[in-house]
């Protein structure tokens, strides 16, 4: 099993394969192509590339299918960035 980073990173090296989706995830995390590689050291935006994926089905499940990636594993990664789920509030 891959670690939440692992993930993460292939996402990223995913999305720099699909130039439409790339372009729409620079677009709304405020990166530009020059600084991805920086970016990619920082917890939050790795986890800010895992919701990109969650946020859209298809795109989750495309991913999964190119790069052999169960989505359970992307579902982990996604909790692991964005903490448990707390119910009560």
């Amino acid at each position: 099993m891959k670690s939440a980073d692992d993930i993460s990173i292939d996402i990223l090296s995913w999305l720099a394969s699909e130039p439409e989706l790339l372009s729409r995830f620079l677009a709304l995390s405020g990166t530009d192509p020059g600084s991805l590689r920086q970016a990619a050291r920082d917890p939050g935006f790795l986890g800010g590339v895992v919701s990109f994926l969650m946020d859209h089905e298809p795109t989750l499940m495309a991913f999964c299918a190119a790069t052999q990636t169960p989505p359970e594993e992307v579902v982990r990664a996604h909790q692991v960035f964005s903490g448990p789920m707390n119910f009560d509030d």
